[in-house]
């Protein structure tokens, strides 16, 4: 079960981009590729896609510098109430236990982009946070953001004499860093894993704000909720995700099909029955991906056709031909001048 499955709800994004607002950067350079607005974000019913949101925190990350730890003092923002009737299904369980297994069972209705698990050592559960494979600075800030909010969330389910005993981080220390410890635990970087771990005797204590009734109309409307937010029937959307990662070369089938868990045989199959197929769908992202590039003026036409994952920058403007009817040197020498050019 990945993050690409599931729509998402705006809460996370809308706290990003008010978070960006109050530094003062614009909507525009906020939500700039993501295809969002303002009015979408107000909304409580609106779907984003996985990429929409990872669109704006690296809009973030760029527009602020990414300074150390910033994912970690987000996270730190993300209380039960961010996460709607599923924190609310937690705190109101009976037992730490049970809002565990709650949580659990019903990942996908929370912000995370790691994968996350659980298992016991000695006397501590550990919950382990796996690394999504994007570019090295927004993984960091996903997996610092994730296991800061699960660790403010654990403690707001368990109450007030809640701590966590162990906190690590896999990515080497940064300079600059400004939040030593969480809840009363170090932060320990360089570490075999990311991890929170917590004294299992929390796990059986009932909870402050117990309320089966609540709890059970809770679990109920979660799984309510991610039966319509699956996004898994339309294969094509999720495909086009996965194409769409800036900064690395697009799978190719046989890697799409692990990544979406099917057979090459499979995944050829339903894009055909939804209309369309994965060398189409290819195209269509490097064509996008090419335009925006060579717009960009940062990268040369070797590099843009490697980041796309041609063999060559022959191929590359080969293939640019046939979509625009010019070279790519042509493109970006025209698209410049229209942004020099006076209105």
């Amino acid at each position: 079960m990945s993050f690409w499955d599931f729509t998402r709800g705006p809460a996370r994004t809308r706290m990003l981009f008010d978070y960006g607002c109050w530094l003062g950067f614009s909507t525009t350079d906020i939500l700039g590729g993501s295809g969002l607005s303002p009015e979408q974000l107000a909304d409580p019913n609106a779907a984003l896609f996985a990429e929409q949101e990872l669109q704006v925190i690296r809009n973030l990350l760029k527009l602020t510098g990414a300074p150390p730890q910033l994912g970690v003092e987000l996270g730190l923002r993300y209380h039960f109430s961010a996460y709607g009737v599923w924190g609310f299904g937690l705190i109101s369980s009976a037992t730490m236990r049970d809002a565990l297994q709650l949580a659990l069972r019903f990942l996908p209705l929370t912000f995370a982009f790691t994968t996350i698990s659980y298992h016991e050592e000695n006397d501590l559960g550990v919950i382990t946070f796996g690394e999504p494979d994007l570019e090295r600075e927004l993984t960091r800030f996903l997996v610092e953001g994730d296991m800061a909010a699960a660790a403010t969330l654990l403690a707001e389910v368990a109450g007030p004499d809640f701590r966590i005993e162990r906190m690590t981080f896999k990515a080497e220390p940064v300079r600059g860093h400004k939040v030593h410890s969480v809840l009363g635990a170090p932060l320990h970087y360089a570490a075999p894993s990311n991890s929170v771990a917590f004294r299992l005797e929390y796990l059986d204590r009932r909870l402050p704000h117990a309320n089966p009734t609540t709890a059970a109309q809770c679990e109920q409307m979660c799984a309510d909720l991610i039966a319509r937010r699956r996004a898994r029937s339309d294969l094509s959307t999720i495909v086009q995700q996965y194409l769409n990662v800036p900064g690395r070369p697009p799978p190719d089938l046989a890697a799409m099909a692990r990544v979406v868990n099917v057979s090459e045989r499979t995944l050829k199959r339903r894009l055909k029955d939804e209309g369309t197929s994965f060398r189409m769908l290819l195209e269509e992202s490097r064509r996008a991906s090419a335009e925006v590039l060579l717009k960009e003026q940062r990268l040369s036409i070797a590099d843009i056709a490697a980041q796309l994952g041609f063999s060559d920058a022959s191929t590359f403007s080969q293939a640019f031909k046939r979509w625009h009817g010019v070279a790519p040197n042509v493109y970006r020498q025209a698209a410049a001048g229209a942004l020099q050019a006076p209105p």
